[in-house]
Order: C-alpha cells, then sequence, then structure tokens
C-alpha cells in the first residue's frame, strides 16, 4: 500500500482546552486522498476530541483546516457532512425496528417520493453491494442482523450521503475475528473506489491489515505521521506509550490449588450441548469464542443469569446450581458483564461509591455509610489496579474508556472474591491499561483467585490463560492447557475451518 495522494486535508496548530484540560495542543494532522490513515493513541490521548473537530461537533479554540486546498470552516455536523466528512460512532445509531433499507436513507440522503416500496429497495442496493452485503434482503428489519452486518450497514449509510472521508472509530471493538475480516475487506474497496479513510482502532494487528499511514496522539499532542510499512508492533506501541511497554502478558505460573469452581455438563439456552470447565485456585481459564458462541452464556448461568436446565455449578464442592446473582457474590463470585456502560459502572457516581457498590455490608453499619470504609476501601483496590487515587472521588463517567474498565473489574475485589467471572476485560481499552489489566489480573490469580473470562480476542485468550475451552455456535469444541494449543488452532476451533 503506499500514501502517494495529494493532500486532501490539512489541520495545523489545532488546540482545544475544556476548561484547565487541554484535550488537544498544536495539533497537525494531514489526510491524502485515497490513504486509510491509522489515528491511534491511549485513551484521553485526544483522538476522540479530533474526531469531533472533524465532525462538527466541536470547533477548536485555535488552529486552522484546510480541505482540498481550501480553509474550511466545519462548525457544525451540518457543515462537516456538506464538506463530504462522515463519521461512523462506535456506538451503533441504528433503529432496530426499521428496515435495512429505512436505515440507509433516514436522516440523510434525499430520497423524497421512495419512501414506499420498491424504489427505496432499488436505492439501497447498490449501496449493500458496496460493503459485501449484496445477498442482504434491504427490507429485514435492522434488529435481524448481526452487529458485524449493522456496523457495514453504518458504512453503507455514510456512502449513500457521498461521504468522500470516512472517519471509523472502533469499527470492530465488538466483532468477531471473522466479521472483523469482512469489515477490513470493505475498508479496502473503499479506498479502492476513491474514498479516504480515518481508522481509530486499539486493535494494533488491523493498522498493518489496511493502513498507509498512522498518526500517533499523546497527551493531547500529535507525532509525525509514520509510514506503516516503517513499523512493528513494539515500536508502534513505544510510540502510543512514549517508552518501551515490554511484555504484554506476563508471566504465568504452573502452580495450582483445588479446584474452586466446577462446572459439569452445563445446559442452558444459548448452549446446544453440555458444556465443562474446571477453574482451580491460583488458575486463569479462558474461554474462546465468537459472538455467538456461547462462551459468556457459560458464565452467565454460573451467576444465575439465564436458566439452567441441567448440569451442576460447585463452588469449593458445594453445589450452587441455578444460584441467583445476589447468592453467587454472598459465596465469593464477581462477575463483570461485557458491557461496562450498561451495567459494569454507575457512571454518575463517583470511582469510590462504584468500588463499593458490592460490598455495601461491608462499609456500613445499621444503614448507614461509612466514608472512613469506603475511602480505604478505594485505596485497596486502586493500588491493585493502578489507579490514581486522587481521581477516586470523581465520576466514573468521566474516566478513559481504560480507566473505567479498571474499575468494572476492579470493583469485585471489594468483595474478596475467590472466583472472578469476566466477559471481554479488555474490550474499547488501550494498548497501555490492557497490559496493566493483563498484569493485575496474573497478580491476582499468584494470589489464590481463579479467574474464567470470555474473550472473542484470541490472542488475549492465549496469551494470558493458563488453560483454553474454545467454543463454536454454542458448543465446546476442546478444553486444553495453554501449553497444548496454538493460537492457530484456536482460531480453527472457533471458526470450525477443520
Amino acid at each position: 500500500m503506499s500514501a502517494s495522494g495529494d493532500v486532501l486535508l490539512d489541520m495545523t496548530d489545532i488546540s482545544k482546552s475544556y476548561g484547565s484540560v487541554k484535550a488537544l495542543v498544536d495539533v497537525n494532522f494531514e489526510l491524502k486522498s485515497g490513504e486509510v490513515m491509522a489515528l491511534l493513541g491511549e485513551n484521553g490521548a485526544g483522538k476522540s476530541t479530533l474526531v469531533k473537530v472533524l465532525s462538527g461537533l466541536v470547533s477548536p479554540d485555535s488552529g486552522s483546516i484546510t480541505l482540498r486546498g481550501v480553509t474550511t470552516n466545519l462548525g457544525s455536523p451540518h457543515l462537516a457532512r456538506e464538506a463530504g466528512i462522515a463519521v461512523v460512532q462506535q456506538e451503533l445509531s441504528l433503529v432496530p425496528n426499521l428496515t435495512v433499507a429505512e436505515n440507509l436513507f433516514i436522516g440523510g440522503t434525499d430520497v423524497k417520493g421512495a419512501w414506499t416500496g420498491r424504489k427505496l429497495r432499488d436505492l439501497a442496493r447498490p449501496l449493500l453491494e458496496q460493503v459485501g452485503l449484496a445477498d442482504l434482503d434491504p427490507r429485514r428489519f435492522v434488529s435481524s442482523l448481526s452487529v458485524g452486518e449493522m456496523q457495514l450497514i453504518e458504512i453503507a449509510r455514510l456512502l449513500g450521503r457521498n461521504a468522500e472521508i470516512l472517519i471509523l472509530d472502533e469499527p470492530t471493538a465488538a466483532l468477531s475475528d471473522v466479521e472483523i475480516q469482512r469489515v477490513l475487506k470493505v475498508v479496502k474497496n473503499l479506498t479502492g473506489s476513491g474514498r479516504t479513510v480515518i481508522y481509530v482502532t486499539h486493535r494494533l494487528g488491523e493498522v498493518f491489515e489496511i493502513a498507509d499511514r498512522a498518526t500517533i496522539f499523546r497527551n493531547g499532542r500529535s507525532l509525525d505521521p509514520v509510514l506503516v510499512s516503517d513499523l512493528t508492533i513494539d515500536s508502534l506501541i513505544e510510540r502510543m506509550l512514549g517508552r518501551h511497554l515490554g511484555d504484554m502478558y506476563p508471566g504465568r505460573t504452573s502452580h495450582f490449588g483445588p479446584v474452586r469452581l466446577e462446572v459439569t455438563d452445563l445446559e442452558t439456552p444459548g448452549l446446544v450441548a453440555p458444556a465443562s470447565i474446571t477453574a482451580r485456585q491460583g488458575e486463569i481459564v479462558g474461554l474462546a469464542g465468537q459472538l455467538g458462541s456461547g462462551a459468556p452464556t457459560l458464565l452467565r448461568s454460573v451467576v444465575g443469569i439465564g436458566f439452567t436446565s441441567s448440569g451442576t455449578v460447585r463452588l469449593d464442592g458445594v453445589d450452587v446450581t441455578g444460584a441467583s446473582l445476589q447468592k453467587a457474590k454472598s459465596m465469593g463470585v464477581g462477575y463483570c458483564s461485557d458491557d461496562r456502560k450498561r451495567d459494569g459502572i454507575f457512571a454518575l457516581q463517583s470511582v469510590i461509591k462504584n468500588i463499593s457498590s458490592p460490598a455495601l455490608p461491608t462499609v456500613s453499619t445499621g444503614g448507614w455509610l461509612s466514608a472512613k470504609r469506603e475511602r480505604n476501601l478505594g485505596r485497596s483496590v486502586s493500588d491493585k489496579f493502578a489507579f490514581d487515587a486522587a481521581r477516586l472521588n470523581g465520576d466514573a463517567g468521566n474516566l478513559s474508556g481504560g480507566n473505567q474498565q479498571k474499575v468494572a473489574v476492579g470493583k469485585w475485589l471489594s468483595i474478596s472474591p475467590k472466583v472472578l467471572l469476566l466477559e471481554e476485560p479488555t474490550r474499547g481499552v488501550d494498548v497501555g491499561a490492557r497490559a496493566e489489566i493483563y498484569r493485575t489480573l496474573r497478580a491476582l490469580a499468584d494470589e489464590g483467585l481463579a479467574i474464567v473470562f470470555a474473550s472473542s480476542d484470541l490472542a488475549e485468550v492465549h496469551g494470558l490463560a493458563d488453560t483454553v475451552a474454545t467454543f463454536y455456535r454454542g458448543r465446546q469444541v476442546r478444553v486444553a492447557p495453554v501449553s497444548e494449543i496454538s493460537e492457530s488452532q484456536m482460531m480453527l476451533d472457533v471458526t470450525r475451518q477443520a
């Protein structure tokens, strides 16, 4: 790939502050026609603010923007759209109870007179073809689509608005590996047809698959763009962090204690065959599977989210099958879902209150909260998760994605758990915070905690877990020590290409 096109967009000395917080400081950003520019950096580095400036949601305090050689004002979303700039946000914005065709044109392209019948579907089909969905019936309701298909519909909608510059913000964060490849293929095709893409991602492997150049942000400042062909994963991470990261995954131990969690022949809606796993004291078990694999379903059944039709769940040898979430918690089982914004944190509450929320009896007496106990508990958890204790009194929703995830996972330490169950423990988390979370989880396991996590990131499962269980379409494929299964074999298992 090359980035030899003419300069399409040139942002010079862009600065933006929110009170005393400097979100962007003299940022320079250049985009060439027909390229894929990766926009990278840790959470809070300034990427999101730059995207908001480009999409007209935020006006910079200073600096200039030149588009196609002309100084341009992008002071509103309407002006940005008129300039040919469009954004696919990380959070999907489709309307589930409308059809594909209706979603493609709602609020965008002028399709006057086409809101009934065949004409709207005819307008939809060429857009669907451009994103690899030629066989998708435009009459289908969006609610019936997979997450990957929804993401492609979002991209198709921008094409219907004749966007020349597409900003894709974490487009694969919630996708399986198979669906990720579909999206990446579409991105490559877009640049081949003359579009230009700004690609924001924490999945660094994707950068090397599709990007021509990368612009890296650190602490609100931009580094000079660099050809991806001149980078390695290690050098890219060093540029992002400003330091050498070291090993992403901490070393393993082979010393495990007795079985803490034993799931035997569990059957539940979402699994088409019985599944069994065990987790010993000090062991990390990784459940690998794509979306719809059934791996997260297994975790939810253990804590009473969903109906268990047969099989047994034992904690330290005690049968806890069918226990409610509250009962499981009282017995020392912590559970963190894959959606921290929905049910992982209380965004409008302080970090301290988030941390103490699973353990209210330990920080209260007679129904009265003890601020001192809450404070001590918060500091204890923040120490283990490398979290700035000075931010404990701030609202959790104001934290970066990485720090929110630390709170969502770390709050379960407040109950002194025996077993910790995690879904997608680093989804939407930058590389630096990922490494910190991995180190913390390994340290907790070394202290005797049994950890079971489900993830669609196969590199994460292979790098962190001691034992791997693979799943495909509701069926457990195998359980093996990580030393006996390669990452490529895991891929074959979870896509059933074997």
